[in-house]
């Protein structure tokens, strides 16, 4: 199956479906040819936001922002190939390891700033600390 990037999408808001699903809107930005394919995709199911950007609902989020492809098929989708890397590289060292890599592979998925690891701090020597005086 031949995926395409076509274009970057934002979070903007989510809210409560009626069916009391959580829903993910994002704004779709991209070329004129590369939004026109968007709306083409989408079908009846295209909408635009008060002043004409291109939106996408999903019930999954894809962080603050990222990417969509059209498949083949003609199937609009996120492009999660780098939280799928992420998840592989967790799995395959698991452990501490795996459980750092996962740490900051979120943090930096989420555009968070990455969390620090605390650090052994060296002990003091007995004439660092003054105790020589004594």
């Amino acid at each position: 199956m031949r995926l395409t990037i076509i274009m970057k999408i934002k979070a903007i808001r989510s809210y409560t479906s009626k069916q009391g699903n959580k829903v993910f809107v994002y704004a779709v930005s991209g070329t004129k040819e590369q939004l026109a394919k968007f709306k083409e995709a989408s079908g009846e199911f295209y909408r635009e936001s008060e002043d004409g950007t291109p939106l996408w609902f999903t019930t999954r989020s894809v962080g603050d922002n990222g990417e969509l492809v059209i498949t083949t098929n003609g199937k609009i989708v996120p492009d999660m190939s780098k939280f799928d890397q992420a998840a592989s590289l967790a799995k395959q060292y698991g452990g501490n390891l795996g459980e750092e890599l996962a740490k900051h592979a979120a943090s930096a998925l989420l555009g968070k700033p990455n969390v620090e690891t605390p650090q052994a701090q060296p002990q003091a020597k007995a004439d660092d600390a003054g105790l020589d005086d004594i």
